[in-house]
């Protein structure tokens, strides 16, 4: 995309995607910007990753160094227990403000700079404008829900192997009561016959019904 392209479509974006591209704004159109924020984020991480970026920035090329350290510190400590979140949604020279991050001082998680409501509205107004794209990962883009579905299945409580359904009280009381019926219908022949010696229901206290034993 070149310059020229890029000023035209920020013309026609509204207000309020402007003000998110201005603090957050794509690697893929400034493709400088990583290798001038990427050193500063692992320092400021952890004191670990800052004495190895000097070693790998001078084994190999500036940009894949500053990548690998970039996605070797973001991801843990993003989405450590969250295999379903992809490895693009760390390359970012910034921490992704979808995301929770952890304060590794405290231990604690900080929640995402923009709640789900705000992310499905930046979302709806990013593929009016065609700009789906620029925008980090998140849960509400198009076509991300269907993914984890097909990655994840179909996970409805009771459908895995030895689950089962807790359902209604008439659900989990109508095989005793089917079972309770049909010995009923077995035994009628013999309650008929004993109905019958004893006078036709003259002195007859056992009368045939579901509490009946």
């Amino acid at each position: 995309m070149s310059a020229q392209q890029t000023i035209e479509i920020a013309k026609s974006l509204p207000p309020r995607l402007l003000r998110f591209f201005q603090k957050y704004p794509p690697p893929s159109l400034f493709p400088s910007l990583s290798s001038q924020l990427s050193p500063a984020a692992p320092s400021a991480t952890s004191t670990s990753t800052a004495e190895t970026t000097p070693i790998s920035t001078s084994t190999t090329t500036p940009l894949p160094s500053d990548a690998n350290v970039s996605t070797s510190t973001q991801v843990p400590s993003t989405a450590p227990s969250n295999s379903l979140i992809p490895p693009s949604a760390h390359d970012l020279p910034y921490p992704n403000p979808f995301l929770p991050t952890k304060n590794f001082r405290t231990g604690r998680w900080n929640s995402p700079t923009f709640g789900l409501r705000q992310q499905a509205d930046l979302v709806k107004l990013a593929s009016a404008h065609d700009v789906v794209d620029l925008l980090p990962w998140t849960i509400k883009k198009p076509g991300e829900k269907e993914r984890r579905r097909v990655e994840r299945g179909l996970q409805v409580k009771g459908t895995g192997e030895g689950q089962k359904v807790k359902g209604k009280l008439w659900e989990r009381t109508l095989k005793g009561r089917l079972e309770m019926r049909r010995q009923a219908m077995l035994n009628m022949p013999a309650l008929i016959q004993e109905w019958k010696q004893k006078g036709h229901g003259r002195g007859w206290k056992k009368w045939p019904s579901g509490k009946a034993k």
